[in-house]
């Protein structure tokens, strides 16, 4: 097993043994083995979706926890094939994705159309598959900042995924539309059974103010991660909360003192926590993202990520980059010690 405190170094205490005060961990709907039957069952979920959810629960090395350690890989169109593969190359054939997914132990791949469907026959049946539906490209200049549907739900079904997944850009002038596209995607798929997932992220140059990015603000990213559950995102992904005050400091919408006054403070946990409770306190699976990779520091920080997910009641990591941009054998290593976190019952919720 991987040395989580060391890994933490000056961090472990304050990581390890911190509690929340403001979302009590008695009051969430905590991920466990029993998730489908205790949260899920409240739904209106048909249960195709429900058996699918299951057999994302049911894989990998995390099986039978109710944690999600997933392998996105869409930055081929993202952040184009080049600066994404280059660095190993083996990942510009598609098997060689599904491969280190397989072999790192993880619940789900997570891939485009092209990746996916040259793969299906051979994989589908091994490892669970998620179709990203829509993407961001940067081939078009001057560079806009939109995210397109690549691929329709049917096909996602007719390959053998059980789950799909899709961007939503809060804050954007774009947001609108994309909120009507995948509202609809997604209910297209509950109906064919299969699980949604939102990457629900913010952009908008107003949200750096003086220095500061609020796009990973918690109150900010709380209210897209809200409004992913409001379209029925089964599990919403979000960057991990870096800062607060986002509505503060850009002077707009709506927010309440307590907010930064009592329900959350500047302590890392207690800002997920923050972004957990806008899941429906729960109901709805947090999955924080990995981020890109650093090289010899990505390690460390997948583990970081990865306790405070876990301990502020999220579901689990995605993480991409920093796996697939290495050798298979480190990229699984890195993988592996994220899941051990999620394994380890060292690391409790707090």
């Amino acid at each position: 097993m991987t040395d989580i405190a060391k890994l933490l170094g000056d961090e472990a205490d304050g990581l390890l043994n911190h509690t929340c005060r403001g979302f009590a961990k008695e009051d969430l709907y905590l991920p466990g083995p029993d998730f489908v039957d205790r949260v899920m069952a409240d739904s209106d979920r048909n249960p195709h979706v429900l058996r699918n959810m299951q057999t994302l629960f049911n894989h990998g090395r995390l099986a039978g926890t109710g944690y999600l350690g997933l392998l996105p890989v869409d930055q081929g169109i993202e952040h184009s094939a080049g600066a994404s593969f280059a660095p190993n190359p083996m990942y510009f054939d598609p098997k060689n994705i599904v491969e280190l997914a397989i072999e790192g132990g993880c619940n789900a791949v997570a891939s485009t159309l092209g990746v996916l469907s040259s793969v299906a026959r051979r994989y589908a049946h091994k490892i669970p598959m998620m179709l990203k539906l829509n993407h961001n490209e940067t081939l078009t200049y001057p560079a806009i900042y939109d995210q397109t549907l690549f691929a329709q739900v049917e096909q996602a079904h007719n390959m053998g995924c059980i789950a799909v997944g899709a961007t939503i850009y809060y804050g954007s002038p774009e947001s609108r539309r994309q909120i009507m596209e995948i509202s609809e995607a997604f209910e297209r798929a509950h109906e064919l059974g299969m699980v949604t997932v939102l990457w629900s992220y913010l952009r908008n140059p107003e949200f750096k103010k003086d220095g500061t990015d609020y796009h990973v603000a918690s109150d900010l990213t709380g209210q897209a991660i809200h409004l992913a559950a409001t379209i029925k995102a089964d599990i919403v992904k979000q960057k991990l909360p870096e800062n607060n005050g986002g509505y503060k400091a850009v002077g707009f919408g709506h927010t309440h003192d307590k907010v930064y006054d009592e329900l959350t403070s500047d302590h890392p946990i207690d800002l997920a926590r923050y972004q957990v409770a806008n899941c429906y306190m729960g109901r709805a699976g947090l999955i924080n993202s990995g981020g890109g990779s650093k090289g010899h520091s990505d390690l460390g920080e997948a583990v970081r990520t990865a306790v405070i997910n876990k301990r502020a009641g999220g579901m689990g990591l995605i993480s991409g980059r920093k796996a697939f941009q290495k050798p298979m054998k480190e990229g699984v290593e890195l993988l592996n010690a994220i899941q051990d976190v999620y394994l380890s019952k060292d690391v409790t919720i707090a």
